[in-house]
């Protein structure tokens, strides 16, 4: 939504809409970057011009890829990055002791950060990042970050933040997405198991981006139009003790035209013929009352959507053949029910049962379609389960995906940092013992090249001036730091990988914030992009991430430089 950008309130500047949760303001950081930013300001330093990399080091849940998510939130704190007068108050109290303002001449110098506080934006600052929703790897950058030093290291505490989580729970979708199969349907039932309101509501958000179809939360349905699912629980099954409960028993039919006064005699002439249809001889006895009126009230406030959770009491023996019933009534007047719930057992198993009897019933009353009712399952599945359920044969058509998604219970954080790499135009590196933490210095370009059969073969990241990869163009990649890792490859297609998002005060073109639904587009035709071994399960082959020449001998050149020569005593 725009707003007024002039004016001398606390909103002036203000371009689009805050960040989702209003908790992410310029306070959600670490003291230290506020310590520094005085440390910057007090030594002159605070405008110099920095570029900052975020990126992580490894691949989450043992895989080859990652999903980035959270630019979009990244983009709205910064456009409403803006310190009020309560928070500069609160950073005065909370410095250490020496930043503390006394009446004296260095007092008033001090005083003087205050005055900077006040007047610090972020339409200095220019942010170039990956599409959202793209397959991304390690070392490559996901945002750049141009601007004074002390504003972009006040960014770096919340953007990590925003990307970390988000990026992790968009790819833990997208592995369950490629295991379950495009074919299924897959929910996000995590709510009541997430960390708090903000890790559920992300949690939704991200995992319908990663290729989930919909979610139990309705917030998030509201916040970001998201499809929402839902029917009921083990609760409202048990609440009914007989059909006698139930006292209005019409049903209107789906087209208006006649009215059925004792629904609930309909349903149960029809679990009567199903009891002493031959096929099903011996399969049904007598069911569970109490589930069966809980169906028919279901049923009756919601026939459009009737979907029933059997596995209260006995799958096979109540729940199944009670949902028929409505089922049958239900189509008596028109309507056509959506399916069952399986929340426990062998799911395999009872899916595959299941299966059976509706296209026993289908064939035996002649009820066409009847055969290819959906049937869900949930209780607590994982990537794992969704995988032995393929490999032992199953007739479940939709997931319901709860505790191990929206929590990431494979992997805890993925990681990321955010490392300088070049002040006042002058690159630096970060040094590590450790290779895989040794940073890749200066402004980067950064390219995804794609061979023959239009997957990506590798991304390749060049110095700021050098030239853009051609098509049909041979290049030689290096891996950054083994000399020994180099291949040439002649792309077919060339794809820039970073992007203007936030352009500050410069009159760059910025790329357009996509809808959600967009993103999640992206992000599947992102995976149909990437080749099979990428991205499968097990074992999977890493991609290659490289470096152009040039920038493979500047990198080993600076690191020599900067590193400290010993002396052998």
């Amino acid at each position: 939504m725009e707003t007024e950008a002039n004016g001398a309130s606390e909103n002036a500047g203000r371009v689009m809409d805050g960040p989702t949760n209003p908790m992410v303001t310029p306070l959600l950081t670490d003291l230290y970057q506020f310590t520094m930013a005085y440390a910057y300001w007090k030594a002159g330093k605070h405008n110099d011009r920095a570029v900052f990399d975020l990126y992580f080091r490894k691949n989450p849940f043992g895989g080859e890829f990652t999903v980035f998510a959270g630019l979009e939130e990244c983009i709205k704190l910064i456009a409403n990055f803006k310190l009020t007068e309560e928070e500069i108050s609160f950073i005065r109290k909370s410095l250490p002791g020496s930043c503390e303002v006394k009446q004296t001449t260095l007092g008033m110098i001090q005083e003087g950060f205050f005055s900077y506080l006040r007047e610090i934006d972020c339409s200095d600052v220019e942010v170039y990042a990956i599409s959202e929703g793209t397959v991304v790897f390690p070392k490559v950058p996901l945002l750049r970050v141009e601007g004074p030093v002390a504003v972009v290291q006040l960014l770096e505490t919340p953007v990590l933040n925003l990307v970390n989580f988000a990026s992790l729970v968009a790819t833990n979708a997208a592995r369950h997405r490629l295991v379950a199969g495009n074919s299924k349907m897959l929910l996000e039932f995590g709510l009541r198991r997430a960390q708090g309101p903000d890790g559920a509501i992300g949690a939704s958000k991200y995992c319908y981006m990663g290729g989930f179809d919909a979610t139990s939360n309705v917030a998030a349905g509201r916040l970001f139009g998201i499809p929402l699912r839902g029917t009921h629980s083990h609760a409202f099954v048990s609440s009914f003790m007989s059909p006698d409960e139930i006292l209005d028993r019409s049903l209107c039919s789906s087209d208006g035209s006649s009215t059925c006064e004792d629904f609930v005699s309909l349903v149960q002439s029809w679990l009567s013929k199903i009891q002493w249809s031959k096929p099903l001889s011996g399969i049904f006895g007598e069911t569970n009352q109490s589930e069966l009126a809980a169906f028919m009230s279901y049923a009756l406030a919601f026939p459009n959507n009737f979907l029933a959770l059997v596995d209260t009491y006995d799958v096979m023996r109540s729940g199944v053949p009670n949902f028929c019933a409505v089922a049958l009534a239900l189509r008596d007047l028109g309507y056509k029910a959506v399916g069952i719930r399986l929340d426990s057992g062998d799911l395999a198993y009872l899916s595959s049962e299941a299966r059976k009897i509706f296209h026993t019933i289908e064939k035996e009353f002649g009820v066409p379609g009847f055969g290819k009712m959906s049937i869900t399952a949930s209780n607590d599945l994982n990537e794992e389960t969704l995988d032995a359920l393929n490999k032992q044969g199953h007739e479940v058509d939709c997931f319901g995906i709860g505790t191990y998604l929206v929590t990431c219970y494979a992997q805890a954080a993925l990681g990321c940092v955010f490392k300088l790499v070049e002040i006042n135009n002058q690159p630096r590196i970060k040094l590590s013992e450790d290779v895989s933490k040794v940073s890749i210095p200066c402004k980067k370009r950064c390219y995804r090249l794609y061979g023959k059969e239009g997957y990506s073969l590798v991304d390749i990241m060049t110095g700021e001036n050098e030239p853009c990869p051609k098509v049909g163009e041979r290049i030689l990649c290096r891996h950054p730091f083994n000399e020994s890792k180099r291949a040439y490859v002649v792309p077919q297609r060339v794809e820039m990988l970073l992007k203007c998002y936030w352009h500050g005060k410069s009159d760059k073109v910025r790329e357009e914030l996509p809808a959600l639904k967009d993103i999640r587009d992206h992000c599947i035709k992102q995976l149909e992009q990437m080749r099979p071994d990428h991205i499968r399960r097990l074992n999977p082959t890493p991609y290659k991430v490289s470096v152009s020449a040039k920038l493979y001998d500047f990198i080993h050149f600076l690191w020599l430089n900067e590193a400290p020569v010993g002396e052998l005593q």
